[in-house]
């Protein structure tokens, strides 16, 4: 063996030698040791949230990563909701895990990374709320003129209340019910949540009273202090909400997510208590003056109605000079009706008497008649007897031969009679092949001359008739018809 071997050998002899259980405790005890309490600042990836309630997640920058957790009693406590690519500034301690020789940051506590952040994931909610319609106009409730119960959900201490309470004395006096909340750290969300669907679910005629407008406000703050009026489910509450609810949440200059889901945005607490309701006096004034208003229109319109009243009555008739004139008229047909009654009852009687007489006449001309009649009637027996024996005398004057001689020659009489009339009737002269030509008026046509081509013509043959149509004139001076 070389000097320069034993050399090495014996160097080697000299190095400490580890159990891997040494080496895992001792860094363990490094890491705790040395980052006991820390902020690391990266954007959330690989994030995962177990059953169990435990949230693992790596932060992440330009230069590397680390791998961090979040263990479930922890969890329950995070003020924020945890994305992937969000930047926070985690609070906790390194720590190592032996058996798999890696080490991770155990998380108590998680923000944002400077405003910049909160603004942006609070413009991503707002945007993504809005396209939901979450915040549409016509989801806006009307207010009540003048509410009976009003509802505040604030903080008990402070000075927010105080402004309301005051300004609502000052301005109409009204029953207030304030359901007290955390307004900004752990659980201030879901404690403002609650009081909105607590004041919602109270019953209209319940021992507790429904309110009728509900205020949520606080004071100001930075904008981490105002994260919880930026939470989802607080927007979400305040857009569902049946009663209308007025937001007043920071300085005039301070905007959050339930501004835009509330019914009505106030820049301050006492400014949302002067919305609620109205002032008083005001009120009276207005009242007053609707009353001034209203009294000087009735006034103007009594006058227009007396004005026509007046022209109306100028054009009325004199009613006593009518009646005057109407009651004499009375008095003289009454005189009148007397004077003539007697003399109408006299007149008829007159008339009476002169029926009766006519009466008379009448039956005297009656039984003339029945004479007459009588000796008629024996005239005209008188008569029909000598007629009678008359016709009994001449009796074979009409024997059966007579007759039928008689008839015979009456028989051969008619014959000629008919053969001359049918000889000379013109259906016979159309039976040996002549038509009657006429005119649309019925006139017989009996030369050609006097026709011109679209001249409309009636045709009578011996078993109908047919209009025709003049065509054109021929060279032989004859017309063309078209049937």
């Amino acid at each position: 063996m070389s000097i320069d071997e034993q050399l090495s050998d014996r160097m080697t002899d000299n190095i400490p030698e580890f159990s891997v259980g040494d080496i895992s405790t001792a860094i363990k005890r490094v890491l705790e040791g040395n980052f006991s309490r820390i902020k690391v600042r990266g954007e959330i990836t690989e994030l995962k949230q177990y059953p169990s309630g435990h949230i693992y997640f790596s932060l992440k920058d330009e230069n590397g990563k680390l791998t961090a957790i979040i263990w479930r009693f922890k969890a329950a406590k995070l003020t924020i909701k945890l994305e992937n690519g969000i930047e926070v500034i985690a609070t906790g301690k390194i720590s190592s895990y032996g058996e798999r020789s890696s080490y991770q940051l155990i998380v108590d506590q998680i923000d944002y990374a400077g405003e910049g952040a909160l603004l942006a994931r609070i413009e991503k909610l707002r945007k993504r709320l809005e396209a939901e319609g979450l915040f549409d106009q016509e989801k806006k409730r009307p207010f009540p003129l003048l509410p009976k119960v009003i509802g505040v959900i604030t903080s008990s201490k402070g000075a927010v209340l105080h402004d309301i309470r005051t300004t609502i004395q000052r301005r109409f006096p009204r029953d207030i019910l304030v359901w007290p909340v955390a307004v900004q750290g752990e659980g201030a969300s879901e404690q403002i949540v609650r009081a909105i669907i607590g004041f919602n679910t109270l019953s209209v005629n319940g021992k507790i009273p429904r309110p009728d407008i509900l205020i949520v406000a606080r004071g100001g703050g930075s904008l981490e202090d105002l994260m919880a009026f930026n939470d989802e489910a607080v927007v979400r509450a305040a857009a569902e909400s049946k009663i209308p609810l007025i937001s007043a949440v920071g300085h005039e200059t301070d905007t959050t997510l339930i501004d835009f889901a509330s019914d009505r945005r106030a820049p301050t607490p006492t400014a949302a208590a002067e919305m609620a309701v109205p002032s008083q006096v005001d009120l009276a004034a207005g009242i007053m003056q609707l009353v001034t208003r209203l009294n000087k229109a009735l006034i103007q319109v009594i006058q227009s109605y007396q004005l026509r009243l007046n022209k109306a009555i100028t054009r009325l008739p004199d009613v006593p000079t009518l009646l005057a004139q109407n009651r004499m008229r009375l008095d003289d047909r009454s005189y009148r009706l007397d004077l003539a009654l007697p003399a109408l009852v006299l007149k008829r009687r007159h008339q009476l008497s002169s029926i009766q007489a006519v009466d008379q006449y009448l039956l005297g001309l009656i039984d003339r008649f029945k004479r007459q009649l009588a000796f008629n009637e024996k005239q005209y027996a008188i008569s029909w007897l000598h007629y009678m024996r008359q016709l009994e005398n001449n009796l074979p004057l009409f024997s059966i031969s007579n007759v039928r001689n008689l008839l015979r020659e009456r028989q051969l009489k008619l014959e000629s009679v008919t053969a001359r009339l049918e000889a000379l009737s013109p259906k016979a002269v159309l039976a040996r092949g002549y038509v009657l030509v006429q005119n649309k008026k019925g006139q017989a046509v009996t030369e050609a001359r006097g026709l011109r081509a679209g001249s409309d013509l009636i045709l009578t043959f011996y078993d109908g008739q047919k209009d025709v149509r003049v065509l054109k004139r021929q060279e032989n001076r004859q017309e063309s018809f078209d049937l």
